[in-house]
């Protein structure tokens, strides 16, 4: 094992001791930073961290991200560096691609290889959808200009080091959704009287099972939940009102408003049926992720230049990430990094007793400097 990769599991280590939930990541900020400036980064911090590298004289700039954020799970798991902090683990990984990011950042510092920029972009609260929008609030791509944007996502259950993604669709999006059911409570004993809300929720739920088996094309990678059912009914009082929560998934914006309308005709057309009122609101935080042919080419390429194996054109994944509002910004890539397919790290993300392969981290690191060496070539006569 080399010195490098040894310095990347003790870095990696550090932050899945250290776990903070979305919005929350001062300590990791603050490790972020301090990691970049010793490199000799130019280092920013706001909604999350910013690091510029700088080589040659060309104009050309790409970004690369890392999320930073942990879960709220209490971690299960045996080796010597879980988290010390109750309630909250590095379950997704983000512990991993933070590691990965810092040490193309040494490499690229030390070995330049590249004419341009390199913004290196640690985000917050992924896993809420919300840190990618606040950075771009914020500013972060007027202050710090990109023209391409790529991040990596490990993938367990898929060979160490398998790079795997296409073009076009990758993540779908993620709408939440409520619908409020306004019944007339009454006794248990006397249904006739009044309207028992889960009587029409429970029909409500199979009903919205339709959109994605009749509504929509065959194929189209839909995804529709209920996730929560509450209703105010007691032992023996039926339910005036009932609340069903959960999401949908889509995978392009056309089925995402599609589906939509479809839950509130169905909603509100069964809740008339029992001659009473339903409300429907619905919430997007995740849209669609869309790859760019382009870089996706690009990363292609350098799968091919570091050495690692490559599925080409993968299936989309049903899974939301708020990378998606750096792509739908600036063109951009998400790819997945195969994780191993055996012990903990072929358990599936979010899993209580997840952990990132770090046989991976050197592997991740050298992905990301032969894509910057292809997105920001030096010209022969630099050379």
């Amino acid at each position: 094992m080399t010195d490098f990769h040894s310095r990347l599991i003790a870095q990696r280590r550090a932050f899945h001791r250290d776990p903070e939930l979305g919005s929350q990541e001062a300590r990791t900020k603050t490790a972020v930073a301090q990691s970049l400036r010793r490199l000799g980064i130019e280092t920013h911090e706001g909604a999350g961290v910013v690091g510029v590298l700088r080589m040659g004289q060309g104009n050309r700039a790409i970004g690369l991200r890392a999320d930073m954020d942990a879960l709220p799970i209490t971690e299960n798991s045996a080796h010597g560096y879980c988290s010390q902090t109750p309630g909250v683990m590095h379950a997704c990984g983000h512990d991993g691609h933070m590691t990965i990011l810092l040490g193309a950042a040494e490499r690229l510092a030390a070995e330049g290889g590249f004419d341009g920029s390199v913004v290196f972009l640690f985000q917050p609260n992924e896993e809420h959808g919300l840190g990618a929008q606040a950075m771009i609030d914020e500013g972060v791509l007027e202050t710090f200009p990109i023209d391409e944007v790529y991040a990596i996502h490990n993938l367990p259950g898929a060979p160490v080091g398998q790079v795997s993604t296409r073009s076009g669709i990758i993540c779908n999006s993620e709408t939440l959704f409520e619908i409020t059911i306004h019944g007339q409570g009454g006794h248990a004993s006397m249904p006739q009287a009044g309207v028992d809300a889960i009587t029409v929720g429970a029909e409500l739920v199979l009903a919205l099972q339709t959109i994605v088996a009749r509504k929509l094309a065959p194929g189209a990678g839909a995804v529709v939940s209920v996730t929560e059912f509450l209703s105010d009914g007691q032992r023996n009082v039926l339910p005036g009102k009932a609340v069903l929560k959960g999401d949908f998934r889509a995978r392009s914006p056309q089925d995402r408003v599609a589906i939509e309308a479809h839950m509130r005709r169905i909603a509100e057309g069964i809740a008339a049926a029992h001659g009473i009122q339903a409300s429907v609101t619905f919430n997007t935080e995740f849209i669609e992720t869309i790859n760019a042919d382009a870089p996706t080419q690009a990363v292609y390429r350098a799968a091919d230049t570091a050495g690692c194996d490559l599925i080409r054109n993968r299936p989309p994944m049903s899974f939301s990430e708020d990378f998606a509002h750096f792509c739908a910004a600036v063109p951009g890539c998400f790819l997945l990094l195969g994780n191993g397919e055996d012990g903990a790290n072929g358990q599936p993300l979010h899993a209580s007793d997840y952990d990132f392969n770090d046989d991976l981290l050197p592997i991740g690191a050298e992905f990301w400097v032969q894509l910057v060496r292809d997105r920001l070539p030096i010209r022969k006569d630099q050379a």
